[in-house]
């Protein structure tokens, strides 16, 4: 028997997990696969070193330039100044694989080789939940359950507090990453915006290995192929200044489904439940990054439950704090922000992305306006939409 139940060890689960940990509490970390590598950019701000200051003492190069380019090919790029105020890229297997560890050390009880399918009920209530195994089933219990499997979650949808996705509600993705050599500046990432709801990108994480991919989002997941998608990528003219050879080393490659609207805040919290990250929606509209998002979601997680032991109740009317932190809500309310901005910023074939990245070459002002927009959850000043 545990106190907690964390399905997916993932940035979400393994934050929550490793917090509950610390805090004395008895924890199950259920994992389908640790050698997983998550389909992803790898992209990771400076202000996830607060929550994981491990990173600090690995050999990461900082990334102080970004250059995105609008669907004409205006250029916009953006040097950080403050020596702390920087990007990284990692390999996402090495990634979840630091933060499962960092679980794991607190105290946290991690289940490989588990992939979770359904609860287990006694009197209409959830008490546990049943995983597959290479051998057959095996149950586990807790007073609490937090799900945090991402999008293919099946708990999710059994808990009945979500619905199964809707296409036109995500993102979809192909990426890899490949090795080889190439004319990118190590410190610099790369963004390849379209006329159509989608952009590609490249992220340099050593001299030799970036990770590359395409994403299209909501109607126009039906309108392109991404296989097409991603093989044209290659042939864009920008992009052969940059990747010149015709043969890269393939390391791995993957597509994916990733949310696309914001956080479902109808569907956080349940009677000694909650749902965090990906499979809650904490993955930004636009840029598509979720990493922050994801292990803050865990964390208030973990806090909330942390309330609900200490006070003896496990039902809605606790774990609703949860939806209601100040941090969750600020969340909410960006990834809204985020969801319409998407539809104006790709309006008539993105004929105002243009005009943004337009006028960005020339205000440096302006210009950071625009990247704390895209990647740093900024809302837009009031004189913002005036200007465009």
């Amino acid at each position: 028997m545990f106190d907690v139940i964390v399905s997916g060890a993932g940035p979400s689960g393994s934050k929550c997990a490793e917090i509950l940990a610390r805090n004395g509490f008895k924890v199950a970390l259920i994992e389908k696969d640790i050698n997983w590598r998550k389909p992803g950019g790898g992209g990771l701000s400076v202000r996830l070193f607060k929550y994981y200051p491990q990173l600090r003492s690995l050999n990461l190069h900082k990334k102080h330039t970004m250059k995105m380019y609008s669907a004409d090919f205006h250029k916009l790029e953006y040097k950080y100044k403050g020596f702390e105020d920087y990007s990284v890229v990692m390999d996402r297997l090495e990634l979840d694989n630091l933060m499962r560890e960092v679980a794991v050390d607190a105290g946290a009880e991690l289940f490989d080789k588990n992939l979770s399918f359904d609860f287990i009920t006694k009197n209409q209530k959830k008490i546990g939940i049943k995983t597959k195994i290479s051998s057959g089933s095996k149950e586990y219990f807790g007073k609490v359950i937090i799900i945090a499997d991402g999008m293919s979650s099946k708990l999710a949808i059994k808990s009945g507090l979500r619905k199964r996705w809707k296409t036109e509600d995500l993102g979809i993705s192909k990426c890899a990453i490949l090795e080889g050599q190439n004319s990118m500046d190590i410190n610099t990432v790369y963004f390849f915006y379209k006329p159509f709801y989608g952009y590609g990108w490249i992220f340099p994480i050593d001299e030799k290995r970036f990770n590359i991919g395409v994403i299209t989002f909501y109607e126009d997941n039906y309108n392109y192929n991404l296989n097409k998608l991603y093989n044209d990528f290659f042939k864009e003219p920008k992009v052969k200044e940059l990747l010149f050879k015709s043969d890269y080393k393939q390391i791995w490659m993957s597509s994916f489904p990733l949310p696309g609207t914001g956080v479902l805040e109808k569907s956080l919290y349940g009677n000694n439940l909650m749902i965090v990250g990906d499979a809650a929606g904490f993955t930004s509209p636009i840029s598509g990054e979720g990493l922050h998002a994801c292990v803050v979601s865990g964390k208030v997680a973990a806090e909330t439950a942390i309330n609900a032991f200490e006070i003896g109740d496990f039902s809605e009317k606790t774990l609703k704090k949860y939806k209601f932190n100040a941090n969750i809500k600020k969340i909410i309310r960006n990834f809204k922000l985020k969801r319409s901005l998407a539809d104006f910023f790709y309006e008539k074939e993105g004929s105002n992305l243009n005009t943004i990245f337009k006028l960005a070459e020339n205000d440096l002002k302006f210009r950071k306006t625009v990247t704390d927009i895209f990647l740093f959850n900024a809302t837009p000043p009031k004189d913002f939409f005036s200007r465009i």
